[in-house]
């Protein structure tokens, strides 16, 4: 590993410090960032995130994603996890903590719309930030993007239904701009890019030259990740240090949420003796979230300032560093899955 990913938590930690610096001294400057937005997907981000995720996207051999329908395990344990699970543990802890456990510090109705951001938020299962994750833990590139993209196709389907459901709404709408738009930028378009690149590196060196190339751009994807995070700390500065013991009170059910479905999924995939390589990746999509998505119709259904648009911001706020302790935990027990499969990659 090079000094970027050895250091990362240090970087991320440092970045959530200058975000909250910079978003409370330069305010004006965030403000016009966050304006630049199209159906609520702020397109700064985006490109960060393009930063981030091309380098995995490089590395897909378009030819072995059809070895995939080989090994539906790791697929099907995704499904499982994120649509059977998920929502419906989120929903629990929630409730158990706002109408049970903080019910001293947080009013009835401000509880009830924290308690609704999280089902959003639990409903939501992450996009483009697996792939940065998948890359992490030496994940299967192509077993990924197939694990991702069957998660969207559902995602249209069962989102709105199950969110419904669980906040006891009739209906729920579906910002449909939001959610294709946050697909085509964070998987369609970097996936041509990636694969444009592939096609270019290789037949200009051979495998030696793409290896190379993909070498050199793993600091830009560390740099990527590190400038999101102090763009996401710098937008929320202000609430950070307006209510910090709400934020702290949200914080606690949604990073127990995490390392709970974090622990089932990846128990649950060495019991189905599945790769390291395929296991990793699977228990990182149903821990992460689609933040973009979830504050969107936390917004759309609850307004700007609300409770249930605070709980998404938050659950952006502790994800990073959640899931960079998940990545470092699965790197330091991939030995229990025994020898990886070689990747399809």
């Amino acid at each position: 590993m090079g000094v970027f990913e050895r250091y990362l938590t240090v970087w991320v930690g440092l970045g959530m410090a200058a975000g909250v610096g910079l978003g409370l001294a330069t305010p004006g400057l965030f403000q016009a960032l966050a304006a630049l937005e199209f159906a609520q997907v702020n397109l700064v981000v985006a490109v960060f995130i393009w930063v981030m995720i091309v380098p995995m996207m490089v590395q897909i051999d378009f030819a072995s994603v059809r070895a995939v329908g080989r090994k539906p395990r790791g697929l099907v344990l995704t499904l499982v996890v994120n649509w059977l699970i998920k929502p419906f543990t989120m929903a629990a802890l929630a409730v158990l903590f706002f109408e049970h456990v903080f019910a001293p510090w947080v009013d009835p109705a401000t509880a009830s719309e924290y308690i609704a951001g999280m089902i959003l938020l639990g409903v939501a299962p992450c996009t483009a930030m697996v792939f940065v994750w998948s890359q992490l833990t030496k994940g299967d590139a192509a077993y990924t993007l197939v694990q991702v993209s069957v998660n969207d196709l559902v995602m249209v389907l069962a989102f709105a239904p199950i969110a419904a459901f669980l906040l006891g709404v009739t209906e729920v709408v579906v910002p449909w701009s939001t959610l294709l738009l946050s697909t085509v930028l964070y998987v369609v378009l970097p996936l041509l890019a990636g694969a444009v690149l592939r096609r270019l590196w290789l037949g200009q060196g051979g495998a030696a030259l793409l290896a190379q190339r993909v070498a050199a751009l793993k600091p830009a994807a560390v740099a990527g990740l590190i400038a999101t995070v102090v763009l996401l700390f710098g937008l929320q500065a202000p609430t950070l240090v307006s209510r910090p013991l709400h934020i702290v009170l949200i914080a606690v059910p949604l990073v127990l949420q995490s390392y709970g479905i974090f622990a089932i999924t990846y128990f649950a995939a060495q019991r189905l003796r599945l790769p390291y390589n395929l296991a990793a990746p699977a228990s990182l999509i149903g821990t992460s979230n689609f933040f973009e998505l979830a504050v969107a119709v936390a917004i759309s259904l609850f307004g700007l300032q609300s409770g249930a648009a605070l709980a998404t911001v938050v659950g952006v706020l502790v994800e990073v560093p959640v899931m960079l302790s998940l990545v470092a935990l699965a790197n330091r027990t991939q030995h229990w899955f025994g020898t990886a499969e070689p990747s399809t990659s």
